[in-house]
């Protein structure tokens, strides 16, 4: 009698290859038949895109495969340096970015004490936008603290959001440090 030693995963790796053996065998496995039988693919007609996601600092490479409407699927690069085909669940959800049916496309408005949201205009909203955090800013700006130039205020906080690119999030904190908010964080995690 031949005695076989196996760890767990030869043995399951084997069994898989004996099943798979046996299925082909008993079954039968005709290729014509196979290559007659298959389906057009969703993006076999579709015109793919290089592209990067913006979503982090590390930059993998993704493919998009657009038709003429809209953005039908996304997948990493495989022949990508940086991630070599692979993606994280944001960067594998790139394509909720064009295509959501909950995309804000406008600017919306809702009052303090209202429980609905209107449409403004963006200058209506650049204009009061910006009036709120000069108010805030020059009723709250410290310039010194014990003795030392501070020029901050604590009365405005940032906090980014993990759909934002690197260059939203450069130009935000670029923007906020200039105000002097001090209560600034980003919330790229997972």
């Amino acid at each position: 009698m031949v005695e076989i030693n196996l760890n767990r995963r030869q043995f399951l790796k084997l069994s898989g290859a004996a099943a798979a053996t046996l299925a082909v065998v008993e079954l039968g496995f005709n290729e014509k038949e196979v290559k007659a039988s298959t389906k057009e693919f969703k993006i076999a007609k579709t015109k793919v895109t290089p592209t990067i996601c913006a979503f982090c600092g590390v930059g993998c490479g993704i493919l998009v495969h657009t038709d003429d409407k809209t953005v039908v699927y996304t997948e990493g690069d495989p022949d990508s340096p940086i991630n070599e085909g692979t993606l994280c669940s944001k960067g594998t959800t790139i394509r909720q970015v064009y295509t959501s049916e909950k995309r804000v496309e406008k600017p919306m408005y809702r009052a303090p004490g209202s429980d609905k949201w209107e449409e403004k205009d963006w200058d209506w909203m650049y204009k009061n936008i910006a009036k709120r955090v000069k108010e805030t800013r020059d009723s709250s700006f410290i310039e010194k603290e014990a003795g030392f130039i501070t020029n901050k205020t604590e009365k405005i906080a940032s906090l980014g959001g993990a759909a934002l690119d690197n260059e939203e999030c450069y130009l935000l904190v670029k923007m906020m440090r200039g105000l002097g908010v001090t209560y600034l964080e980003h919330q790229a995690r997972i």
